[in-house]
């Protein structure tokens, strides 16, 4: 097991996150991260790109376990993510269990919660491995309509401390579109060399929420993320990253914003998927 153990300590990601994986089997694996200031949004709340995080770590720590180290490169080619309550100044813990192995792709579930037993997170994913197989034509992002007015919240992201450690920035947020761009940095790498899947699912979710404040408004309202879904479509490249953020439809209380993450240089699609988001204008 020490391959998956060297992946998971030597990403600078990783690292800064204060991540430590616990215990690893070729069916298991227990991570573990103490609180920090540095993961939080305002309140001293995880951030949800965390909690993605640890689900994508302990999936593919699984995953490379249980196909062994030739089996790679490896990628999450879907993950969902439901957020059940948040964790507010406390350290956290994941458990990830293998459902089941097949030839080239292993299906596993995590689950997040405090150190105290709170649950905060439950996620799924497919992870596969490529057997040294090389990408395929890649796809590329539509891209949006160009446009660049942060709005009046976009200049403030940056504030959050997760989000300004991954150097996440706001480009665009009004008229409920977003695109948020994220350099390369070694805080935000893989041991491989690329950007880590959490950095990109971090930008992600992040992404899918500026998408439903620009269709909102800002307000001194109460908002969280219940859900996010999202595919991998390739083990990310050491580039810098943008996100492309549209809410496809508000019901109510409710936003569904599609999201696509791409290299910034030549539009090469990384990610892709839905974030769901919760903005209580009545309270």
């Amino acid at each position: 097991m020490e391959f998956v153990r060297h992946w998971i300590e030597k990403s600078g990601y990783t690292a800064a996150l204060g991540l430590r994986l616990d215990a690893l089997s070729e069916s298991s694996a227990r991570l573990s991260l103490p609180y920090d200031d540095a993961n939080s949004n305002p309140g001293k709340a995880l951030h949800g790109g965390v909690a993605a995080s640890l689900s994508a770590v302990g999936s593919q720590a699984v995953g490379r376990a249980a196909l062994g180290p030739d089996s790679g490169p490896w990628h999450i080619c879907a993950l969902q993510v439901n957020y059940l309550s948040a964790a507010i100044g406390e350290a956290v813990v994941a458990e990830a269990r293998l459902l089941r192995r097949g030839k080239e792709m292993c299906f596993v579930e995590v689950d997040v919660q405090t150190s105290g037993g709170k649950p905060i997170a439950h996620a799924t994913s497919a992870v596969r491995g490529r057997f040294g197989a090389g990408e395929s034509a890649p796809a590329h992002a539509a891209g949006d309509h160009g446009a660049s007015d942060p709005g009046t919240m976009g200049p403030h992201i940056g504030s959050i401390p997760f989000v300004g450690n991954r150097g996440i920035s706001v480009e665009h947020m009004t008229g409920g579109t977003s695109r948020l761009v994220m350099p390369f940095q070694a805080a935000n790498g893989d041991s491989g060399g690329g950007v880590h899947e959490g950095a990109v699912l971090a930008l992600l979710d992040t992404t899918g929420a500026m998408a439903a404040w620009a269709e909102s408004g800002p307000g001194r309202y109460k908002a969280s993320t219940p859900s996010i879904q999202a595919q991998l479509l390739m083990v990310p490249p050491q580039a810098d990253l943008v996100a492309y953020g549209s809410c496809v439809r508000r019901d109510r209380e409710i936003f569904f914003s599609a999201v696509d993450v791409a290299t910034a240089s030549d539009a090469v699609l990384v990610a892709r998927g839905t974030v769901v988001y919760r903005i209580l204008t009545d309270i």
